[in-house]
């Protein structure tokens, strides 16, 4: 099932989600090396990179929700997009709340703060392989009929399904 919105051929939501979880990933990495004593630098790091994600992350749902809507009724493939953009907006607001019980880049980070963003890691965790579960597994946001010799999506050309027979 190919994707509803896309840039030069290619998924925009697939393309979006990679900067958000970095982004949040990062966070959590730099509030950890805090918490293991390496640095008093870090919670401002990780207090910049939280909003940063979680706009990335707003603006992804949207190209996500609009892939959703494309994806027949009734199929296991549904039922795990919804699963997987509840997840994330559950991620994100995790995010939010822990960059909101921070206060500020200059105070001190509270367990709060910590607890929702090591949540919303652990969450992101389960919701990213459930997006991998929809692309490798199910088939969404691929190219109908892509295969090993399939042109450049620059090209134009449809990918057509028939896949060479060539033998290398």
């Amino acid at each position: 099932m190919e994707a509803r919105a896309k840039l030069l051929g290619h998924p925009i939501h697939q393309m979006l989600i990679v900067l958000p979880l970095g982004l949040l990933t990062g966070a959590i990495v730099f509030d950890a090396l805090h918490l293991l004593g390496m640095g008093e630098h870090w919670p401002a790091v990780s207090y910049w990179l939280i909003p940063a994600g979680v706009l990335g992350g707003l603006l992804a749902a949207v190209f996500g929700f609009a892939d959703w809507t494309k994806i027949p009724k009734q199929t296991r493939a549904r039922r795990v997009g919804a699963v997987h953009g509840l997840g994330n907006v559950v991620v994100v607001s995790l995010f939010a709340v822990s960059w909101w019980l921070r206060g500020g880049p200059d105070e001190g980070t509270s367990t709060a703060a910590l607890l929702f963003s090591f949540s919303g890691g652990a969450l992101a965790m389960l919701t990213a392989w459930l997006g991998g579960e929809l692309v490798a597994r199910l088939g969404v946001g691929v190219d109908e009929g892509a295969h090993l010799d399939a042109p450049s999506s620059l090209s134009g050309r449809r990918a057509n399904g028939a896949a060479s027979a060539r033998i290398v």
